[in-house]
């Protein structure tokens, strides 16, 4: 007979003991779970689909699949990526199938199915293509780069939002009434607190249960109620934790911002996606490297002085490092911001490469080649090669590209800021040789 001992209710932690246990009781995901939306109706009529349930920690993706464990007239296995290999996955596939043959459905749910390598994700694909299993998948990471292809096209995607503050004050309010929570003792916070609390939490509800709970179990009891004071509050809010994996999807959503707001030109945001990354543990020197190829890719030579400046400010922060080099990033990236901006040098690259990568390789002209040796001389290699400072204007009527793209233009500056000087010396320098190529023509005749 298990034995229970008669503290393991209080060892068990808040977030766990007032899990929502009916869709009425949850709280967040409307788009999903309104009246008449897609993932209610499937889950009133038990008519589950394997699917992957994709969104940040604490947003009920867990809490989902044990709701639907408890309404389901099918078999419910509760699988953990953490703790299972290949051998442990083809015994409950085994199982699932003799389930399947009695006309019985299993549906397997799997937490955090992106920690499973490729073959233990492929492990499953048989038995989700012949209806062994219903698979539901749990995971943080962007399916389409941690699921396989195969698993994933077999699977429909719901995608679960952070929850708003209303939706975590909300929360914490029924963990103080409920007797699963606090509803048994006389708790006395401000709502104030509370809305302090779900903005710690940024969108985690689990992250706010414990937090409410760590500020109750911190907090002083006057007579039969425990008082929550601002002081209490603040110790325990002391660092808000920025969800921030480096390696993760997050990671290049900032970058991805940080990128956009500079181009269009927008200091404040630019400011604000900085702080974002570098106070969730971003390592500056990666931010520095994404400025300098910023400072060539959007500003080019519509002012030159950004390369110089971007390249300064990542010696910067090399020899001084956080927190202090923040300052530095933050002159840099104000100053990329309000920059003129011209993307034509990037334009102009990519444009080449792809007639480097598609087009015929076509031999260096003779030329352009240097003749180091009286073989290649004898090869006429340098044979009508131009010396520019020995002409008279620094410019002569050479061609430089192969036959094949003789006239092809790659670059086209723009009239943004110091780069229309640079538009203006090219005109001249095509009407210089226009000019000068014309009239060797009317010379030959």
């Amino acid at each position: 007979m298990e034995q229970f001992s008669l503290f393991e209710n209080e060892n068990i932690p808040l977030a766990s003991r007032v899990r929502p246990r009916n869709l009425e009781e949850f709280v967040g995901q409307t788009h999903l779970l309104g009246e008449g939306k897609i993932l209610k109706r499937l889950i009133d009529q038990d008519q589950i689909p394997s699917m992957i349930f994709w969104g940040p920690p604490g947003v009920g993706k867990t809490t989902l699949a044990q709701i639907i464990a408890l309404k389901t007239k099918a078999d419910f296995i509760n699988f953990s990526a953490v703790t299972s290999g290949i051998k442990e996955i083809r015994k409950v596939m085994e199982q699932a199938e003799q389930s399947r043959l009695s006309g019985n459905k299993t549906i397997l749910f799997v937490d955090e199915i992106h920690r499973f390598n490729k073959a233990q994700q492929d492990a499953f694909l048989p038995f989700v293509e012949k209806g062994s299993i219903i698979l539901i998948g749990a995971t943080t990471e962007n399916p389409s780069f941690e699921i396989n292809s195969a698993l994933l096209s077999r699977c429909k995607v719901f995608v679960l939002q952070p929850l708003s503050s209303d939706d975590i004050v909300l929360l914490l309010s029924h963990a103080l009434s409920d007797p699963r929570g606090f509803g048994d003792e006389k708790i006395l916070i401000e709502k104030n607190m509370l809305e302090a609390i779900a903005t710690y939490a940024n969108g985690d509800a689990r992250t706010a249960l414990n937090m409410l709970e760590m500020v109750i179990l911190n907090s002083d009891k006057y007579k039969d109620q425990t008082v929550v004071t601002e002081q209490i509050l603040k110790q325990c809010l002391n660092k808000k934790s920025l969800l921030y994996d480096k390696n993760g999807e997050e990671h290049y959503n900032l970058i991805s911002a940080l990128h956009k707001s500079m181009r269009n030109s927008d200091p404040q945001a630019s400011i604000y996606w900085l702080a974002r990354m570098l106070e969730g543990g971003e390592d500056p020197l990666y931010v520095a490297r994404r400025l300098i190829r910023f400072a060539s890719e959007d500003i080019g030579l519509a002012d030159p002085s950004a390369l110089t400046l971007a390249v300064s400010c990542y010696q910067a922060c090399h020899f001084i490092g956080m927190p202090e080099c923040s300052v530095n990033l933050t002159e840099l990236v104000t100053y990329l911001a309000v920059a003129p901006k011209s993307n034509a040098l990037y334009v102009a690259y990519e444009t080449a490469k792809d007639d480097a990568i598609n087009q015929i390789a076509e031999p260096v002209p003779l030329h352009l080649r240097n003749a180091p040796t009286k073989l290649m001389k004898d090869l006429h290699y340098g044979d009508g090669y131009q010396y520019a400072h020995d002409a008279k204007d620094r410019l002569t009527t050479m061609t430089c590209l192969p036959d094949s793209l003789k006239n092809k233009i790659y670059y086209f500056p723009t009239t943004q800021g110091k780069e229309i000087r640079v538009k203006e010396r090219l005109e001249k320098i095509e009407l210089w040789k226009k000019n000068h190529i014309s009239s060797l023509h009317h010379e030959d005749k």
